[in-house]
This record gives structure tokens, C-alpha cells and sequence, in this order.
């Protein structure tokens, strides 16, 4: 990683992935991290700003300063967000340094951001994470894509992370969490729902105890109860994702209806807070 300190990393967006994963590569001696986030000198970031300061990261004026001289560059945005902050890097990223897109992007997006990022020098590796940040934090699992995805995923995993290398080719780890959120975000916007409307006729028990004898070994009080709570916290960001999901099965061919559908009911559960 020439012409980069392997021991500074950088975030762009410094939300709930940001956070968490400074927290635990802050545990590792040596590790400096800077942060940028769109918010910052707001109203509105200056809670982001705070959780910067007790957790020991410096906020940079722009992602530019942040990044620069940083061995490994974290893009943590939203999904919309993905592509124009990969664009905007290429301009100032610099060989030897490796941009670590973490983004729930769409595999069409990752391509073009990669495609951006390699034509500057820098290395672009694609990074899914399966599952929520907050309980395993650092060892959440992410599979990465990508033609240095292996050596990558070693050292950050030396650092405490949890890559698993999938593929070469970029766009396929994405893609593996695209699918995957189909049938996941897909299930949480079913219960809340189905929840609902059992609610409105009250007749929750007999439902919920018809789908246990159909499927013995799911709680579906539970699982609703969750299921509303994923929706009610995560909503918004789940339905960016669902629209990327959508994105994907548009350039596959097939209709991204179902998908689209996904998003709004997302959409619409995190505005209303179902369940809180």
C-alpha cells in the first residue's frame, strides 16, 4: 500500500456502520481513524459529531482531508449516495490506497463506482454486510468482491473484521446480499402486515397458531414482534436498499415489482414507527 499509512483508515458517512466499525478498529494499537459525514457542521450532525469525539475519531472538513493518506477508505453512505461519492474520491484518491465500499448498492452501481475508483489507481473492493452492525459490530459478517479481495479481506481481517473473499468479479458479493434481502426485507414487511391486519380483526392467536402448525419451530409472536421493530428502526434504510434489489432485477430482465413493493411497505413502516 504504497503511498498510504497502513495504520490510518478513513469513513466516508459516519452513521450506524461508521461508528461501529471505528469503535473496534480503534481497539487495535497504532489505528487512527478520520471521519467525514455530509452533516457534519449542522444541527443535525452534531450528534455524529459528538459520537466521533468520545470515541476517539477526528471529524475532517470534507471527505477529501479525511481520506487522505489513508490506507483503507470506508464508503458508508446511503445507497443512493453510492455511486457519486465513489466519483467524487476519483478525483483525489491516490495509488496505493483501497476504497472499501460498503454501501447496500445495487451490482450495476458497484461496477460503475469500481470502474471510477480503478481508472484513479486507487483499489476498489466491494463489501456486502449481511446483517445488522450494531450487536456484532467489527465481526459482522461482509463478503467482498473484487480483484484484490482476498489481500484485502487478510488485512482487515488482521484488524478484526470479518470479510469473506467470494468472488473476483465485481458486482457478484452485492448481488448475494441483493438476493438474499429479497426473501429477508421481504419477510419482515409480511409480518408487519399480516400482523396488522390480525390486529384490526383480532384474531392474532388463531392465525399465529395456524402458521405455527404449518411451520413448528418459528414463534410468529415473536418473529412479528421483531419483524415490526426491524421495520419500524430500519425502514428507511431498508427501502433504499429494496430499490436497489430493484435495480438489480431490472438489468437481469425481470420485473422489479415485487421488489419495489418491498421498498415502499419498508418506507411506509419507518414513518409511522409500527410498533413503538
Amino acid at each position: 500500500m504504497a503511498g498510504a499509512n497502513s495504520a490510518a483508515i478513513a469513513f466516508i458517512g459516519f452513521g450506524e456502520v461508521g461508528q461501529s466499525f471505528s469503535r473496534g478498529l480503534l481497539a487495535n494499537e497504532g489505528v487512527a481513524i478520520r471521519a467525514y459525514d455530509l452533516l457534519f457542521g449542522s444541527d443535525a450532525g452534531s450528534r455524529l459529531e459528538t459520537a466521533a469525539q468520545e470515541l476517539g475519531v477526528v471529524c475532517a472538513p470534507s471527505a477529501q482531508e479525511a481520506c487522505s493518506g489513508a490506507a483503507f477508505v470506508f464508503s458508508a453512505v446511503t445507497a443512493d449516495r453510492a455511486e457519486a461519492v465513489a466519483s467524487e474520491a476519483a478525483t483525489w484518491l491516490k495509488p496505493g490506497q483501497i476504497f472499501v465500499d460498503v454501501n447496500s448498492a445495487a451490482p450495476s452501481t458497484k461496477q460503475r463506482a469500481a470502474q471510477a475508483i480503478v481508472a484513479s489507481g486507487a483499489d476498489y473492493v466491494e463489501a456486502a454486510v449481511m446483517a445488522p452492525v450494531l450487536k456484532p459490530g467489527l465481526k459482522v459478517a461482509i463478503l467482498s468482491g473484487g480483484p484484490t479481495a482476498q489481500a484485502v479481506s487478510d488485512a482487515l481481517n488482521a484488524l478484526g473484521m470479518n470479510l469473506t473473499p467470494v468472488s473476483e468479479i465485481y458486482g457478484r458479493a452485492s448481488a448475494m446480499k441483493l438476493c438474499r434481502s429479497i426473501v429477508i426485507k421481504g419477510l419482515e414487511t409480511l409480518m408487519v402486515d399480516c400482523a396488522a391486519a390480525c390486529e384490526a380483526w383480532d384474531v392474532k392467536d388463531p392465525v399465529f397458531a395456524s402458521l405455527h402448525a404449518t411451520f413448528p419451530s418459528i414463534d410468529f409472536h415473536a418473529l412479528a414482534a421483531d419483524m415490526r421493530e426491524r421495520v419500524a428502526t430500519h425502514g428507511v434504510r431498508r427501502a433504499a436498499e429494496m430499490r436497489e434489489a430493484a435495480e438489480m432485477l431490472t438489468a437481469a430482465g425481470f420485473h422489479p415489482g415485487l421488489a419495489g413493493a418491498i421498498a415502499d411497505a419498508q418506507q411506509r413502516g419507518a414513518r409511522r414507527k409500527v410498533g413503538t
